[in-house]
């Protein structure tokens, strides 16, 4: 046991630290370092009692600005001593970042589509014999303004598959880009087997269902056919993800005017030319009823062998209908 006395080196060690035996304390170098801080010192003194001989005459000569700086050290002690006293950070609104605006916010940094701007109408798209066959007229509207005459909405996807889309054209070009993706992914794994029809069609549900829960929807509504391994696939998917296959779909104003033909003309023996014929019915039909539908259209077809899209053209109309000539005649009451 080690008994610490005021004298012992046990004491001293603690209180000067420990020095090896061989080496001694040199009190003067502590002594020089005193001195020279003291020098300092005195130094700053002396320029302080000059400043201050050089403020006060400059006060004399300005009250005003004595006034001034009186009042500036009185707030900044104050503020001193109130940021002491207080051990919670304060927050000032005026500096602070502005906060992230929520779903309610009106100004919400969510990219999203809150009304569409160039939207395309119906697509109708039917099973045949073969394969499976859309179609869709190429008008863009802005608005009520039928502003463009060649959009393309319906596009190959892989090597089994043919999307057809309505509505918002440019989330259109967003669902393509994600499918871009998703095929270049399937592709790479260099397997032998390519994504069908139905996994591309649950996979746009997947996405279409996810986007609208997150009150970001992509403004679309979908047809999706193909064929694989002799199986034919035709569904459809809105935009809150609400799908369903069937063997024949339409969306927009096909879903009123295109569906009630199908119904009544549509049988499994479809040969291609009887396809194209009821197809071009249904597109006249919109085309007189459709204010968005233009008379320019294509007709897309994928088989087991290939997909093929035609070239834009135009369907023979008849205008000279009596009530299109006179639309008023007859017509009773406000309106």
């Amino acid at each position: 046991m080690v008994v610490v006395t005021p004298r012992s080196f046990a004491f001293r060690r603690a209180i000067n630290g420990y020095r090896s035996p061989g080496k001694r304390y040199d009190r003067t170098e502590k002594k020089e370092k005193k001195h020279a801080d003291n020098e300092v010192k005195s130094v700053e003194a002396e320029q302080s009692k000059k400043s201050g001989r050089k403020h006060a005459d400059n006060d004399e000569q300005n009250p005003q600005g004595k006034a001034h700086e009186q009042n500036s050290d009185q707030s900044n002690r104050l503020l001193f001593f109130s940021n002491r006293r207080s051990t919670i950070p304060t927050l000032n609104v005026m500096e602070s970042a502005p906060a992230k605006s929520s779903l309610m916010s009106p100004e919400s940094d969510i990219q999203r589509t809150q009304f569409p701007y160039v939207t395309g109408t119906s697509v109708v798209g039917i099973k045949y014999k073969d394969g499976i066959l859309l179609a869709a007229d190429m008008g863009g509207s802005y608005g009520s303004t039928i502003r463009y005459k060649s959009v393309e909405r319906l596009k190959p996807v892989g090597k089994h598959s043919l999307l057809g889309a309505s509505g918002e054209i440019s989330d259109f070009q967003e669902i393509m880009k994600y499918l871009d993706e998703l095929i270049l992914y399937d592709n790479m794994w260099d397997d032998g087997n390519s994504l069908g029809p139905k996994e591309v069609h649950n996979y746009l549900t997947r996405v279409m269902y996810n986007r609208r829960n997150k009150f970001n929807p992509l403004w679309n509504s979908l047809v999706l056919g193909g064929v694989k391994n002799g199986q034919k696939y035709l569904g459809t998917v809105s935009m809150i993800g609400v799908h369903y296959e069937d063997n024949h779909v339409a969306t927009g104003f096909g879903n009123h005017l295109a569906r009630p033909i199908l119904r009544d003309e549509w049988h499994e023996n479809l040969s291609y030319e009887e396809g194209v014929k009821l197809l071009e019915k249904c597109m006249r039909v919109l085309l007189y009823r459709d204010r968005s539908a233009v008379n320019k259209l294509q007709i897309a077809k994928i088989t087991e062998e290939e997909v093929t899209i035609s070239q834009p053209y135009s369907l023979k109309t008849f205008w000279n209908f009596s009530a299109f000539q006179n639309p008023t005649v007859g017509a009773e009451g406000s309106w």
